[in-house]
């Protein structure tokens, strides 16, 4: 073991070489027994590190392993029992982003990073619905301000998590949701106006701007707004549009231009447009924009999962916790998450199942000789053809 006293007399062990593969060799010169001082905790450390070495890098398992990549699966296969989790320390922070990020195998990963890019937390779902976020939101302090993409599932979570947090509505999000309604050449004049005014979100600095770009927003409903509420009716169409449903008697003529102002309209009433134009009270700028997050993990996550394709779902999950982990705020040594049971798993029991007395067979394929169904020999299995 690791003592430094022989096993056998209990003298003081004294150094005699190494053995062949360069470990310190120990022999006691009361009574001449040999032995080397094994220390499995250092070797799980290193192994742990290679692996997590190999999980954050670009090398492949070949290339750490110089043949096939075979050994370096077998020496840290137990290294994927470990799952770790992101401690919560409780801080109030100035600003928090989030965002969500689906997997090819049908599971999303929510993510939280507060505003110098740590995170702060994660929470695996099926999608960005209400229940998942609350689950993660319930285990965090409300922070100062949040920027978001406007999720659904998402704002209904914070209606009630978080009702008291200050929100910023990622603006490329909203110009992307503005282009996918009127595309990036617009044919009217109408669609046109709203397009610029949707790109000239991303320059506003100043309070002066912001006011400028609302009275636009006004000054454009004031020309334009007949044709967010014109109507077509179904006896008087020319044509029937691919998206009405059948039976719906009208729909609104100009309906992607009116659903893109009416999107605008509404963040501008809500006040989640320009939240980022108003410090913190500690005077800590916040992000007009989610590109934190979506550079900074959302890319790195995929540029993992790029890396190691051909992993499992369940070792997909394990690379975003521990990459999740690892740059998080403070965390914990990773040798500190390991435990026996890491590596000696407990085997598992067989499965055994006990029957009950079931009785007399009532029909069964067997032969009885009650039946007169059994094998016959002799002559007596013969038919005598005369």
């Amino acid at each position: 073991g690791n003592s430094k006293h022989c096993g056998v007399c209990a003298q003081v062990l004294v150094k005699n070489g190494r053995t062949a593969a360069g470990t310190q060799r120990w022999i006691c010169q009361s009574c001449g027994s040999s032995s080397v001082r094994r220390r499995p905790d250092l070797a799980r450390r290193n192994e742990l590190t290679g692996f997590l070495s190999w999980l954050t890098g670009k090398a492949s398992q070949r290339e750490l392993d110089g043949g096939t990549g075979r050994s370096f699966r077998a020496q840290h296969a137990w290294c994927w029992n470990i799952t770790p989790s992101i401690p919560v320390t409780g801080e109030i922070y100035p600003e928090v982003q989030l965002d969500g990020l689906y997997l090819d195998g049908g599971w999303c990963v929510l993510i939280a990073i507060n505003h110098t890019g740590h995170v702060i937390a994660r929470q695996w779902a099926m999608s960005e619905n209400q229940a998942a976020w609350e689950t993660m939101l319930a285990r965090l302090p409300p922070p100062e301000a949040l920027v978001c993409d406007g999720g659904a599932g998402l704002l209904a979570a914070l209606r009630t998590t978080w009702p008291g947090v200050r929100l910023q509505r990622c603006l490329v999000h909203v110009q992307r949701n503005v282009r996918r309604q009127l595309t990036t050449k617009p044919r009217t004049e109408a669609g046109k106006s709203l397009r610029r005014l949707s790109l000239a979100l991303t320059k506003i600095t100043t309070q002066t701007e912001a006011t400028t770009w609302l009275k636009a927003l006004n000054a454009w409903h004031s020309q334009y707004g007949h044709l967010v509420k014109q109507r077509t009716y179904r006896t008087q169409a020319p044509f029937i549009p691919g998206w009405v449903r059948p039976g719906q008697h009208w729909w609104f003529t100009h309906d992607r231009l009116r659903r893109a102002y009416r999107l605008l309209e509404r963040l501008a009433r809500e006040e989640t447009l320009f939240t980022y134009l108003e410090p913190t009270l500690e005077g800590h700028a916040i992000n007009a924009t989610t590109n934190q997050i979506e550079g900074g993990v959302n890319a790195q996550l995929r540029h993992l999962l790029r890396t190691h394709r051909g992993m499992t779902s369940t070792h997909q999950r394990r690379a975003i916790d521990w990459w999740c982990y690892l740059h998080s705020e403070n965390p914990p040594a990773p040798a500190d998450l390991i435990r026996p049971e890491h590596y000696t798993p407990k085997p598992a029991r067989p499965a055994t199942t006990i029957e009950t007395n079931p009785g007399p067979a009532s029909y069964d394929t067997g032969l009885t000789a009650e039946e007169g169904l059994w094998t016959r020999s002799g002559w007596a299995g013969r038919s005598h053809h005369t």
